[in-house]
């Protein structure tokens, strides 16, 4: 394991290479590596699997927001094939492998940004997510939070899946890259990116807590993704 000082040193130095580099529209940039994302996806293949067994047995209506082709649904429904699931993305092009892998479910997708998908209130007994919030800032992630919140069954719960930041240096570094690239391409607010901006575990848990969520469970898995478990008081 690296150290972290190694770890920032890294990132630094990966931060200049790529200094040049413009960045790209988020369902552009799926679109365009469709035919390996699975397999390059695999690396979380156990926190894929945590995700399937820290579901609770009773809920039976998921919404899974950044769905993309499914491979945490794969999991799921391999222990329990009747979960009703509603899957949001803004990549077609996944919808439509995700729906072709599991067409004998009961499954609904939505290409849609889901900071603008309606969640309804009081809705689903689980709203969950892997490796796909770590892309947006805490004002925003705040709001979705809130939405989420409301959009669960009293005792219902938020899964989350993703990376999170070692340290504040490397959520300041990160989001700073982030904020002066989209400002050199002039890239307007409603438009979403590929950058990784992932905030540290400390952080990301006061949002959750900030919109009435308990953190019931945060698990770190050796292939390097968080997991953390909330629920609606």
């Amino acid at each position: 394991m690296k150290s972290s000082e190694e770890y920032l040193q890294n990132l630094k130095q990966w931060l200049q290479d790529t200094a040049d580099s413009p960045l790209e529209e988020m369902s552009d940039f799926f679109t365009n590596r469709l035919h390996d994302y699975e397999e390059h996806m695999s690396i979380w293949e156990k926190s894929y699997q945590l995700f399937a067994e820290i579901l609770p047995s009773e809920v039976s209506k998921i919404l899974d927001l950044g769905c993309g082709t499914g491979l945490e649904l794969d999991k799921i429904w391999q222990k329990n094939p009747n979960i009703e699931v509603t899957g949001v993305d803004l990549c077609a092009n996944m919808l439509d492998k995700l729906q072709e892998k599991h067409f004998d479910k009961r499954l609904t997708t939505v290409c849609q940004d889901y900071f603008q998908y309606n969640f309804e209130y009081n809705r689903w007994d689980a709203v969950i997510s892997f490796e796909s919030l770590h892309h947006f800032l805490p004002d925003c992630k705040k709001e979705l939070y809130h939405k989420i919140y409301n959009s669960l069954k009293d005792g219902g719960i938020f899964l989350l899946g993703d990376y999170i930041a070692c340290c504040d240096e490397e959520e300041k570094l990160l989001r700073s890259e982030y904020l002066k690239k989209r400002k050199q391409s002039a890239i307007p607010d409603n438009c979403y990116v590929h950058f990784d901006i992932p905030l540290t575990l400390e952080h990301e848990k006061k949002l959750l807590q900030e919109v009435g969520f308990l953190v019931e469970k945060v698990l770190d898995e050796p292939d390097g993704a968080t997991i953390i478990m909330a629920s609606k008081r």
